[in-house]
């Protein structure tokens, strides 16, 4: 299918009409991803595409994709409805953007003081969560993978240094998910907007403070040169969960072979995707200080403890709805959320707390 054709027969309603039949040429299936991001932004916008492609590998080229980048067929955060109603058969984004469908959804992304990348992905495969996860994303017509993490976030670039739970009162900040919730909690006056666009609003200073992903990604949106404080511990998004959904009606026309394909793409691209991001987000944080005099700070103790009494009420919140599913959803978070938290200490955490100790060791 021809990228002008496609584009005049979205503009005269392809969502209103069902799903658009993808076209099929000597065996092969052709399928439209959107995503919520630039063409090839460091880190999401390579993920989409290294997902488009390792789908097309898999399946031994007989499902084809193109990709379409956020605002060349729908905008970014228009994404989920336009394949749930079928104007593509595939989109890549995050969970975070879709707490208006249900604020549930925002727990299969990321969650204040909540799980981290690997813990996300253990919630998914081995405590129930996808099956969760798949019957949430079905009331919108989506069948949802995880296929990606981008590890801990950062708490974002500040005009001014940030001491205590006070200076964020009244403080303009760009964020997202159930993050928002909770510095709205603490009087931040939360916006959510694109990348670019919390780069215009900094410059301008529409906006005080603003959070997007970490180093890598953030670099090269250039944040460094609007804002110099860089706050690390973003204890609001401990990780962040990138995904894809199919549409249901295109998902269920698929062979088993193909739904496998899929499948499979996005479930190998999750730790690919998760240690890219951590080694080029490494690098560019050398950068960053090295060249830039970028000034790296902590969320002060205070902030990080209000941070989480105002989850724990969020979170009460959420598992008193009246949806069940939702309610399903959000208890199986905390029992997921209290396993982890009672073996960690004695993996992951005793592990970063020895290697920080002063021995001898070339680095």
């Amino acid at each position: 299918m021809k990228r002008r054709t496609f584009l005049a027969s979205a503009g005269l309603g392809a969502a209103a009409t069902g799903l658009a039949a993808p076209a099929i040429a000597q065996g092969v299936t052709r399928w439209r991803m959107v995503t919520a991001w630039p063409r090839n932004l460091p880190g999401p916008g390579v993920a989409a595409q290294m997902l488009a492609d390792r789908i097309e590998a898999l399946s031994g080229g007989q499902l084809a994709i193109e990709l379409f980048p956020a605002g060349e067929i729908v905008p970014g955060m228009g994404v989920f409805d336009a394949v749930g109603e079928g104007t593509a058969e595939i989109y890549h984004a995050v969970p975070a953007y879709w707490g208006s469908k249900s604020q549930a959804i925002l727990l299969f992304g990321s969650q204040p003081l909540g799980l981290t990348a690997i813990e996300q992905h253990g919630w998914m495969l081995h405590g129930g969560g996808q099956d969760l996860y798949d019957r949430m994303y079905a009331r919108f017509n989506l069948k949802p993978f995880l296929c990606g993490n981008s590890g801990p976030q950062w708490a974002g670039w500040f005009r001014n240094e940030i001491t205590s739970v006070d200076d964020l009162r009244g403080l303009r900040y760009r964020t997202t998910g159930l993050n928002s919730l909770v510095m709205t909690r603490l009087g931040a006056a939360v916006e959510a907007m694109s990348g670019p666009a919390m780069f215009q609003a900094l410059q301008s200073g529409a906006l005080d403070a603003g959070e997007f992903i970490g180093p890598w990604t953030d670099s090269t949106l250039g944040f460094h040169q609007v804002a110099r404080y860089y706050y690390d511990n973003g204890v609001g998004e401990p990780s962040s969960a990138e995904e894809c959904a199919v549409n249901l009606d295109a998902w269920e026309a698929l062979s088993p072979e193909l739904q496998a394909a899929v499948a499979t793409a996005a479930e190998s691209l999750y730790n690919v995707v998760l240690t890219e991001y951590n080694t080029k987000h490494a690098q560019a944080l050398r950068e960053l200080v090295a060249e830039h005099d970028v000034q790296i700070r902590q969320w002060p103790e205070e902030i990080i403890v209000a941070m989480g009494n105002a989850m724990g009420a969020v979170v009460r919140e959420m598992r008193d709805s009246g949806d069940e599913l939702e309610r399903e959803i959000t208890e199986s978070f905390i029992s997921y959320r209290a396993l982890m938290a009672e073996y960690m200490p004695h993996s992951e955490a005793a592990q970063l707390a020895a290697r920080s100790l002063d021995f001898d060791h070339p680095v």
